[in-house]
């Protein structure tokens, strides 16, 4: 940290000392008046305006806050606890105006608020509007006119683009991006621990998930993978991955000690079997080749940790033993037919030239003719964004995936052989190993816009532009 930000800490301890003093004893008080429900709405409302007010005065704050509580809110479907919203959707949002209001108010005293460009921006920005606006427009050229689902499902790649300008220009210091990486990191061990747990039918666990996260999920089905507080095993076993890939390039540099690294490779590598999927599994095989093949280091160490994968393999043994149980007469797991019969029936029909073209539409769940189902989902990446922008939109996601490995390789080069830290370089390499296995893995399920997965790569490509990588590297 600064000097700067020395002196102002102690100032800031003590106002949050006052305030969360302050919160309990408005809360005792009206927890005694009013009741429970009264009381956790009112200690709910002035939570975000306290959130509202540090993001405010302290840019960094609002990313430590959202990368801290993301895994385990993100699941928490939308009207459950807010109206219309996911709880990190409108946590974002708060964060995000008190970091905009903030800005404005040191501009107008006279401050300078660095707003540097970065060629980096140009395929993100193409990325965010083929997206959003060109699949909209691209419905209205064809005389059809957008519904609510249909807006509603542009706005997770905005989010995205809102996460990668938040750490782009809030993150400055090597001190700050390291408290980020354990923001990600530890939140990502506590959901490995959950779905452990989960398979292994702990019952506390189990009826936890099942009454606020995945409400409508009995618990034998719960208990069969690691869905945890992300409410899918997908994006659980994504940000697990993630997570272990981070904690392996931050190790490599000397970012982690070696007790934390032990603790977590443990947690995170039981968490990758737990999670019960095999495009998990697929990832993580494909994560750990590149991380052998392009890390010399890495290379050299991993004998020593060799140990930890018959531990890991005992722990989440439940959920892999069950999965392969699930082998049916064709040799591919059930629900990989269960996928097909649903592009061949539902989705693929609808393809022609001009759907191709121009994309189908914004929204890809499609609701389902059978009573025992609501509704479809196309779990093909590459499909998907054909079905939302075509052609176009194709195009913007390799534009962009080139990009992405052209300045991450770029970032890996002028750090090699250099001495050890360089934490820009360890987001670096995260994610050129996490977005080889999203090209690789979308042409299964669409992980980019998966809960938890797209935040976290967005905010490493944040890191990978931002100033502090423009400064060190």
């Amino acid at each position: 940290m600064t000097q700067i930000e020395n002196s102002l800490t102690p100032a800031v301890n003590r106002w949050l000392g006052l305030g969360a003093a302050g919160c309990a004893l408005v809360g005792g008080i009206l927890a005694v008046a009013a009741g429970p429900l009264l009381t956790f709405t009112i200690i709910g409302i002035l939570a975000l305006i306290g959130l509202f007010a540090v993001a405010a005065y302290r840019p960094v704050f609002a990313t430590y806050a959202y990368l801290g509580t993301l895994p385990l809110i993100a699941g928490i479907d939308r009207g459950n606890l807010i109206p219309l919203v996911r709880p990190n959707e409108a946590l974002l949002v708060v964060l995000l105006v008190g970091v905009l209001l903030g800005g404005c108010f040191r501009w107008c005293r006279g401050e300078t608020v660095p707003l540097q460009l970065h060629q980096f921006d140009i395929p993100v920005g193409v990325f965010l509007l083929m997206s959003t606006a060109w699949p909209l427009l691209s419905m209205m050229l064809r005389g059809q006119t957008p519904a609510v689902s249909d807006l509603a499902a542009v706005l997770p790649v905005c989010k995205l683009s809102a996460i990668y300008l938040l750490v782009r220009f809030s993150v400055t210091t090597e001190a700050q991006l390291v408290r980020c990486f354990r923001l990600i990191i530890w939140p990502g061990a506590v959901v490995a621990v959950i779905a452990i747990l989960q398979t292994l039918h702990f019952g506390p666990v189990v009826s936890m998930l099942q009454a606020v996260w995945t409400p409508d999920s009995s618990s034998a089905a719960l208990a069969e993978r690691g869905t945890t507080t992300l409410a899918s095993s997908i994006a659980t076993g994504d940000y697990i991955i993630i997570c272990l890939t981070l904690m392996i390039c931050c190790g490599a540099r000397g970012l982690l000690d070696r007790r934390e690294r032990l603790a977590l490779g443990l947690l995170l590598g039981a968490g990758v079997l737990a999670a019960g999927q095999f495009s998990t599994w697929i990832s993580a095989v494909v994560a750990a080749a590149l991380i052998l093949w392009r890390f010399g280091s890495v290379r050299g160490n991993s004998i020593r940790f060799l140990w930890l994968v018959p531990v890991a393999l005992a722990v989440g043994a439940p959920a892999l033993i069950g999965r392969l149980q699930g082998f049916d007469d064709y040799g591919v797991p059930r629900s990989w037919i269960g996928r097909w019969d649903n592009l061949s029936n539902f989705y693929l029909p609808r393809f022609g030239f001009i759907n191709v073209l121009l994309g189908v539409s914004p929204n890809s769940v499609l609701p389902a003719p059978e009573r025992w189902r609501e509704v479809i989902y196309l779990e093909s990446g590459y499909l998907e964004l054909l079905w939302i922008g075509g052609i176009p939109l194709l195009a913007a996601f390799m534009w962009l995936s080139v990009a992405v490995l052209r300045e991450t390789g770029k970032l890996m080069a002028r750090s090699h052989g250099q001495p050890e830290g360089q934490p820009a370089a360890a987001a670096a390499s995260a994610l050129w190993v996490c977005w080889w296995f999203v090209l690789i893995l979308t042409v299964l399920d669409p992980h980019l816009t998966l809960r938890g997965t797209g935040d976290v790569l967005f905010m490493l490509m944040g890191i990978t532009t931002g100033r502090l990588s423009v400064q060190r590297c």
